[in-house]
């Protein structure tokens, strides 16, 4: 059935989650940018160390996924007041996550980034960035709780401007911490560490003042005390569970991804610090139109228009492929240019040029993998978006894997993205076109 969905709603929910989704991108692209110029051994601390960060806080992004995916689905029923409810609910158990995180985050990184990194400067130069970048874990999980609130009842404009606040705090703090600055210290990969955790805490601060504002004369009865429910909660965690094991698993393939071409030594990996920042940046379209593939999903379910999921999910995708294409086109004529923002070495950005253009490709197919899978997520079927997912990233490190081990030529081992975005479209819309999800509650 076609769509009831305009092209205009979409772009007004997609755009301030790209805006959004352009924070921790800029946050990537400076903390690169900069660091390029001290060497390959600081991209490649930076960029393990910052991923290694990331698998922890991707049990908080698949929490919130959950939370998202109830809160549009409550906006849908005009369950108005049970939002606030909800909210309450995911920032008890967010608190308590994010504690656990910092514990093992503070207690076991020497031993497991010892363990998976060859290189001993890398490893030390990676552990001074996680001895700054650790206190912001429970603040990151936070930022994502309510990323995950405004997105489910669609008004994703304060996403836009807790990104400019943490844009301008990080590059500022970047300029001064990395190179010692305007009487700040000289702290190199430790400064960029301190510059993203103060970065996340501006949002944080932003977020708690905005939504008391917001909210305080709403219905959603964010500001009452509500007692806990047992069975909410169990709903909660039957939706996100699936989502935050999800999350994690495709964080830590990626994170694999680059322990693999670690051991390729630290020229390689210095190189695809450099092309996953430029990766990043083509990649904000995907994100964002992803997720909006998702809250829309769940929303018009709630609506009782089942039958206008898949229409949708692709009317979605066609304005990402549209968005994509300025991106990626840029990137395609210009890599020299890109290339000069990251490193005066040239021959490292000649070497670099050929997965620059593996990663323009890759944006196509992952926007076509990406907007359909979130799909299934949307629908409430978390378990079943965990279970499409589960053999597609094995094969993906396997493959990835194998291309470390065949070639030195790096590019090749890029194109593991291609395999990922083109099997996990595919297995989704599948899914979404012959499996039984139209009658899912959450």
């Amino acid at each position: 059935m076609k769509s009831s969905v305009s092209n205009r709603e979409i772009w007004r929910i997609a755009v301030p989650i790209m805006l959004g989704n352009l924070a921790q991108t800029i946050i990537t692209f400076t903390d690169t940018a900069f660091l390029g110029h001290l060497g390959v051994v600081e991209l490649g601390a930076s960029m393990i160390a910052g991923l290694y960060y990331f698998v922890f806080t991707t049990m908080a992004m698949g929490f919130a996924v959950g939370i998202q995916i109830i809160t549009a689905r409550r906006y849908g029923e005009q369950n108005f007041h049970r939002i606030g409810i909800i909210f309450q609910h995911g920032a008890i158990f967010i608190f308590c996550l994010g504690v656990i995180l910092f514990t093992v985050l503070s207690v076991f990184s020497g031993h497991i980034l010892q363990f998976i990194i060859d290189s001993d400067n890398i490893y030390a130069a990676s552990m001074e960035y996680i001895k700054y970048r650790q206190y912001g874990i429970i603040i990151v999980c936070f930022n994502y709780l309510y990323r995950s609130l405004y997105i489910g009842i669609s008004d994703t404009k304060v996403i836009t401007y807790s990104t400019a606040i943490m844009t301008v705090v990080n590059i500022i703090l970047d300029y001064c911490l990395i190179f010692g600055n305007w009487g700040f210290p000289d702290m190199g990969v430790g400064g960029a560490a301190l510059a993203s955790f103060m970065a996340e805490v501006s949002a944080f601060i932003f977020f708690n003042i905005y939504s008391y504002l917001y909210f305080r004369k709403s219905d959603y009865g964010m500001f009452k005390i509500h007692r806990m429910e047992k069975d909410l909660m169990k709903r909660i965690l039957k939706v996100a569970t699936p989502t935050m094991i999800q999350k994690l698993l495709s964080f830590s393939s990626w994170f694999i991804f680059f322990i693999f071409i670690e051991k390729m030594g630290e020229t390689a990996i210095g190189i695809s610090s450099i092309v996953r920042s430029v990766y990043m940046i083509m990649f904000i379209p995907v994100i964002g139109f992803a997720s909006t593939s998702n809250t829309l999903t769940s929303r018009i379910i709630g609506e009782g228009k089942s039958d206008e999921v898949l229409s949708t999910t692709t009317k979605v995708l066609y304005n990402c492929l549209l968005c994509c294409v300025f991106l990626v086109g840029f990137a395609a004529l210009f890599p020299t240019q890109i290339m000069s923002i990251y490193t005066e070495d040239s021959e490292l950005a000649r070497i670099a040029i050929p997965s620059i253009y593996v990663v323009c490709v890759s944006t196509f197919l992952q926007a076509f993998g990406c907007n359909y899978f979130e799909t299934i997520s949307g629908t409430g079927n978390t378990r079943s978006a965990l279970f499409v997912e589960l053999g597609i990233l094995a094969i993906y490190v396997i493959y990835t894997w194998i291309m470390t081990k065949i070639t030195t030529d790096i590019q090749w081992v890029w194109t593991a993205e291609f395999v990922y975005g083109i099997l996990i479209g595919f297995a989704s819309l599948v899914y979404i076109k012959f499996a039984k999800w139209q009658k899912k509650t959450v």
